[in-house]
């Protein structure tokens, strides 16, 4: 397969902002639309591609975590030099496992939010490529991608239902009415929940990524061994807060000093049952508040053990299902990107060339003129 014409992409950056350039809308194939996705919005460069369904063709991600486990968190220079470095091989990959570029239909490439220097890297790659083969492409919300992992496993969800979108960066519910109409109900005020795992990953000396870690060595531990806070537990707020929890553990630590063995592994079990029961709860409340059928749990922390596990418990005790994609497409991923293009160009949308990178994207406003995201609340439920 040749190799991947971006010089598209270089010359869009010298065009005036106010030209406007929409490809046109292009299907080779008579009721099929293959999208290609691209994703790197923070330390995975990913590719995939997705055919009506959407399904999963090829989904390939490289994972930056050698390169920035030395500093204990993702380095926003390190994660776009890197990107910069990969994007080429990894999108070539996902197409010549897919049959290469000629059977692609439209591209879909994340937007934002995420690191502003990463998101240019595979949004110039997609202009390039869309401009250079005059395919119709569109920018994804990076957590509505994450929603849209969903829609590609067997049975999906249905409508409406709670979303808890939870990861590195984002700690959120919405309520989901269908695809592409989300209302927000609550988020986190300070630290998401993946900080939260992250910080006290580093605080033990556990290293990176710090959930996965916590989640691994709490195995055989006891999640009641050491008291620790719950945040927000009034049920007229659906918002969180984990700084409170990391400071708790940081005063732990330095009391008890360095942990080991058993005592380890029961901190953080007791640290993930802290983060597991307050996210739980509240997605449970948001769903008895809006009289939704069911939960879907979307993110990369929601591959944690005990999140997916007590999530599960909590719905059946109340009547509700739960569902939670498989772990590989809770991370991020371009098939969730390419999923949720998917469903955007099929209906006829599609961006024009002069849209930039977003580092700040509220889900359900529009990228340009988000206006602060407030929490939604309606009044109370009973135990």
């Amino acid at each position: 397969m040749p190799a991947l014409d971006c010089r598209g992409g270089l010359f869009l950056a010298r065009l005036p902002h106010t030209q406007q350039i929409a490809p046109p809308p292009r299907l080779r194939y008579e009721g099929t639309m293959r999208v290609l996705g691209i994703e790197s919005s923070c330390d995975e460069t990913a590719a995939a591609v997705v055919d009506d369904g959407p399904r999963v063709v090829t989904n390939v991600v490289h994972s930056q975590v050698a390169a920035h486990a030395p500093f204990g968190g993702v380095v926003p220079e390190i994660a776009s030099r890197e990107h910069i470095t990969r994007i080429v091989e990894v999108v070539e990959r996902a197409l010549a496992e897919a049959g290469g570029l000629d059977t692609i239909d439209g591209i879909a490439v994340t937007r934002g939010p995420g690191l502003i220097g990463s998101l240019l890297v595979g949004l110039q790659v997609a202009k390039g490529l869309a401009l250079s083969r005059k395919l119709p492409w569109i920018g994804i919300n990076h957590l509505e991608g994450h929603l849209s992992a969903a829609l590609l496993a067997e049975p999906r969800p249905s409508y409406p239902h709670v979303a808890l979108v939870i990861s590195g960066g984002h700690s959120n519910l919405y309520y989901v009415e269908r695809f592409g109409m989300y209302r927000h109900l609550g988020g986190t005020r300070d630290d998401a929940a993946g900080e939260a795992f992250d910080k006290v990953a580093k605080l033990l000396g556990l290293g990176y990524p710090g959930g996965v870690r916590i989640d691994k060595t709490a195995q055989g531990g006891n999640p009641a061994a050491v008291k620790l806070p719950r945040s927000l537990p009034a049920k007229s707020s659906l918002d969180f807060s984990f700084s409170g929890l990391k400071t708790a553990a940081a005063n732990h630590l330095a009391k008890q000093g360095q942990l080991e063995g058993q005592a380890l592994s029961d901190f953080c079990a007791s640290i993930q049952e802290a983060i597991a029961d307050v996210l739980t709860k509240k997605a449970i409340t948001a769903a008895r508040l809006t009289q939704a059928p069911g939960i879907v749990l979307a993110g990369g922390v929601a591959a944690n053990s005990r999140v997916r596990e007590l999530l599960q418990e909590r719905c059946a005790r109340n009547h509700l299902w739960a569902f939670m994609p498989p772990k590989a497409l809770c991370t991020d991923n371009a098939a969730m990107i390419a999923a949720a293009g998917w469903m955007r160009l099929s209906t006829g949308e599609r961006d024009t060339f002069d849209m930039g990178a977003v580092s700040r994207w509220p889900l359900g406003e529009t990228a340009d003129s988000a206006p602060p995201t407030k929490s939604w609340r309606k009044g109370k439920i009973s135990d």
